[in-house]
């Protein structure tokens, strides 16, 4: 555990700097379009992608403040529920995962995963789940746990922000427009606090209804004390169907770019992202020359999920 830690430690002091890799594509090329991916898929092989990003100054601020013990809420198959309690086994804290959803077994790949890795589990109904936000919900997981540091469901916070924003930073191409997949709208949030003057950033919601991102990076901004540029557009029709809903082109487009770039995508975030960046592509939507920065978020870890739930879908 010490070495583990030691080196958690060691990551949390310095910037990543992800790989940052140009596609090659006719499409491209046609459109006279430089698109680039930021690899932050590649950050860690449990804590990845925007989870790592946010994760990070939440953990600082834990152990700054005193805390052993970190607790948030997640779905069965939740990204955030896996890469948080890998980052208590890396960083030496107690993780609790609230579920939604009455336990089923044999537990999941991700919660199978969240238990080995020390994460003690409470499953909660679905109706429960809907109060986790209330004073008295929080406080009868205190008087059932103890004292710990909250952290809310999908890891976006006000101490979210400054970890996404490095991304921003480390990137080193002159960017048009840099876009992301969204989920609790943290994500680009922090991007938009790192845009620089003619900058945008597009998101994709992975959620129907993702229009209240709007509002959510607002309050992130505020309530985190960082400037923004406002220079956010949302494309809310690539949810396909809904959160972890699918339709056969996006598995079709998932598993074509990764034959053909050698990049694995998820199906319930960065795989709906780049089908719209590059549906847009196609549209015209974006002027001859620009340069585009796609962050590919993580989450490749619900690929097993996925194909446990539907099918062996994704190659």
């Amino acid at each position: 555990m010490r070495n583990s830690m030691q080196s958690g430690v060691d990551i949390l002091s310095r910037q990543l700097n992800s790989p940052l890799e140009k596609i090659q594509d006719s499409l491209l090329e046609e459109k006279e379009i430089e698109l680039y991916i930021k690899r932050d898929d590649m950050i860690h092989p449990e804590i990845s992608g925007n989870k790592w990003r946010k994760m990070k100054y939440n953990v600082i601020e834990a152990r700054q403040s005193g805390f052993d013990k970190i607790l948030t809420f997640g779905g069965a198959y939740s990204n955030h529920i896996y890469a948080a309690a890998a980052s208590g086994k890396a960083f030496g804290l107690q993780t609790i995962g609230v579920i939604r959803g009455e336990e089923t077994l044999p537990l999941n790949p991700t919660l199978n995963f969240a238990k080995s890795a020390g994460m003690e589990l409470k499953h909660v109904s679905r109706s429960e789940y809907r109060n986790k936000h209330t004073d008295e919900f929080v406080s009868k997981l205190r008087e059932e746990f103890g004292d710990f540091y909250l952290v809310p469901e999908g890891g976006s916070n006000a101490f979210a922000l400054p970890g996404v924003k490095e991304l921003v930073d480390e990137i080193d191409v002159d960017f048009d427009i840099i876009c992301a997949a969204c989920g609790t709208g943290g994500t680009v949030a922090g991007i938009c606090a790192g845009l620089k003057t003619g900058q945008k950033a597009w998101g994709f919601p992975a959620l129907k209804g993702g229009s209240f991102i709007y509002n959510e990076v607002d309050r992130l901004l505020k309530e985190a004390k960082l400037p923004s540029s406002g220079n956010l557009e949302l494309f809310t029709e690539f949810h396909f169907g809904g959160y972890a809903k699918y339709k056969v082109e996006l598995i079709e487009f998932i598993n074509a770019f990764k034959v053909k770039h050698g990049i694995p995508l998820d199906p319930v975030y960065t795989g709906k992202m780049m089908f719209g960046l590059y549906e847009n592509i196609k549209k015209d939507m974006l002027p001859k020359g620009s340069v585009v920065v796609a962050v590919h978020t993580g989450g490749l870890q619900g690929i097993d999920g996925f194909n446990e739930r539907y099918g062996a879908l994704i190659e």
